[in-house]
């Protein structure tokens, strides 16, 4: 924490990562890195920093950033508790000395060692209330610390491209729904959703043009989504979807609604006017309960999904547990 605030960088979770693998030694050669860089004329920048990220293939996993969060987190709640309750104390003890002096300097026959009493006291007061000054700047540091870690903590949580949910808290959204639906006795339903034929996109296009064809699948398939509908960019072209409440066939009518809604769009390419013709995709719906635990669903909506390929594509089919 004290090199990025130091640096003035990013609380982000890329800077996190980097941070940790320099200075918790599982990275000797990105520490002495940093080193080099940070007794050079440049210094360390955060635009040196995110050309070494890109370079950088030792990161550590995403578990490895929760834990910093979590340890991060803890201490500034605890640096924030003792800060302020040592600024009480302090402005408590300030106020008391103040008193002092003014009752010293109150005094009728004040003398010599009075009068040197009540510098020493002013002294201490002009010290207390420097001390307190200091401990408030502290504690606004470690609010915005902390602002800056929710940050980072949310921004490991989403997918940079279409701003939603990534595959990781996906997972977390699947476990919490799969214990509440188990225990009301309600239906849980899971999909994968990939693109049809989205290499001749990024070939025809370029991959800018396949961002944005990504985005707006991204954008139809949360246009369904509510509490209990949950989308998540899985990786690359491909969405995953949790159906609280619907049966793997309602779900599938849901998912085709949003895939037949596509499929009569005809998405252009903006920079070049050019069309990018029909864009569909393709889904696999499985019942979570259909399988022994959230993991076999996964692999069945999966395999559905490419049943689907297989099938003709632009197309949903539903996994059979049997």
């Amino acid at each position: 924490m004290a090199f990025l605030v130091d640096n003035d960088l990013d609380i982000s979770p890329a800077n996190l990562l980097l941070a940790h693998g320099a200075f918790s030694g599982t990275n000797p050669h990105l520490a002495r890195q940093i080193s080099t860089r940070s007794q050079s004329p440049e210094g360390i920048s955060q635009q040196w920093l995110d050309q070494l990220a890109e370079q950088d293939s030792s990161q550590p996993d995403r578990a490895d950033l929760d834990r910093l969060i979590t340890r991060l987190e803890t201490n500034l709640e605890s640096f924030h508790s003792n800060t302020k309750e040592a600024r009480t104390v302090a402005s408590d003890y300030g106020s008391e000395l103040e008193q002092h002096v003014i009752d010293l300097e109150q005094l009728q026959k004040t003398g010599r060692i009075v009068s040197s009493l009540a510098d020493l006291a002013k002294v201490m007061l002009d010290r207390t209330r420097k001390a307190e000054d200091d401990m408030r700047k502290s504690e606004d540091e470690a609010k915005a610390l902390r602002r800056s870690l929710a940050r980072a903590k949310r921004d490991a949580e989403v997918d940079y491209l279409t701003g939603l949910p990534n595959r990781r808290a996906f997972e977390v959204l699947l476990e919490k729904h799969y214990k509440e639906a188990r225990e009301a006795c309600e239906p849980l339903s899971v999909a994968f959703c990939d693109i049809d034929e989205f290499k001749r996109v990024n070939d025809v296009h370029g991959h800018e043009a396949g961002d944005r064809v990504i985005k707006a699948i991204a954008d139809t398939l949360a246009r369904i989504s509510n509490d209990h509908c949950h989308v998540a960019r899985h990786g690359g072209e491909e969405f995953v979807m949790l159906f609280r409440g619907l049966t793997p066939t309602q779900a599938a009518e849901r998912l085709d609604e949003a895939r037949e809604a596509l499929a009569e769009r005809r998405l252009i390419n903006r920079k070049t006017d050019e069309p990018f013709g029909q864009i569909t995709f393709s889904g696999g719906v499985a019942d979570v309960f259909g399988y022994g635990e959230t993991r076999g669903a996964l692999k069945a909506a999966d395999d559905a999904l490419y049943k689907a390929k297989a099938g003709g594509r632009n197309r949903v089919e539903i996994a059979d547990p049997a």
